[in-house]
């Protein structure tokens, strides 16, 4: 009998151990689950940022001035994504083409459109290494030959 009193601390120990381990192991994963649920939601908020600058780029630059654009323009949104507008076909003139998207009638082909591509790109991330960018192409109406 006084051979075994040691064997039953020996194995707490061994079970401690293992225990110890395992809450090691799920320490460490959470914090990675934590890390990567972070970076997530930095992504969802640079993808906000950028659209929002689209948005406001758009507003900003409707009418005349996005209808005469003829060179590519760079903008900073408020909230600091950075947006190009580029005048469509990118060879720096301004050129009347057919609107894509036009359910309205025109037989004399009074009215025409004007193209233009914006790109919105905002960084996210440690040290901001990630960009995210979103691009949308617009089209203004204008009489055709003004």
């Amino acid at each position: 009998m006084k051979k075994q009193e040691g064997i039953v601390l020996f194995f707490a120990l061994i079970v401690l151990i293992i225990m110890t381990v395992i809450g090691v192991a799920l320490a460490v994963n959470s914090t990675t689950s934590l890390r990567m649920a972070g970076a997530g939601s930095e992504r969802i908020e640079a993808q906000s940022i950028a659209g929002g600058g689209l948005d406001e780029a758009i507003e900003n630059s409707k009418g005349s001035t996005l209808a005469n654009m003829a060179v590519e323009t760079t903008l900073t949104s408020t909230l600091g994504s950075k947006q190009l507008l580029t005048p469509m076909p990118k060879d720096g003139t301004v050129q009347d083409v057919s609107c894509q998207r036009n359910t309205k009638a025109s037989g004399a082909n009074l009215v025409s459109c004007r193209r233009i591509e914006i790109s919105s790109s905002a960084s996210f991330g440690r040290d901001n290494l990630g960009q995210l960018t979103v691009v949308a192409g617009i089209e203004q109406e204008v009489l055709t030959g003004s």
